[in-house]
């Protein structure tokens, strides 16, 4: 099994929608562009939203085990996928990219 590496790619905001269906909340995404997680195989990095998580883990889980080329040639690297957070209002890119790296012995 590998280790993935997971970077914030691009964070939206769409407070237009915000203003008209979202109540107020302090501190949704504390997520930076370029922060970098690294999973160990199939674990949850610290400090990743569950959330996030959620939508990504199925790609990272299957590129820690050698999968590539998601929905036929979808990515360039054919090691990686590009995937969004499920937050409609403030939508974060990752981009999920297999390491060559091992994972450690669980």
């Amino acid at each position: 099994m590998k280790k993935v590496k997971i970077t914030v790619i691009r964070m939206a905001c769409y407070k237009d929608l915000m203003a008209q269906y979202e109540n107020p909340i302090e501190h949704a995404c504390e997520l930076k562009e370029g922060q970098v997680f690294i999973a160990n195989g199939w674990q949850r990095p610290d400090g990743l939203c569950e959330s996030a998580w959620e939508t990504m883990s199925p790609f990272v889980m299957t590129l820690a085990h050698g999968g590539e080329n998601f929905y036929d040639g979808w990515m360039k690297n054919p090691k990686s996928a590009m995937i969004s957070c499920n937050d409609g209002f403030r939508p974060v890119s990752f981009l999920i990219e297999a390491m060559d790296e091992n994972a450690d012995c669980f």
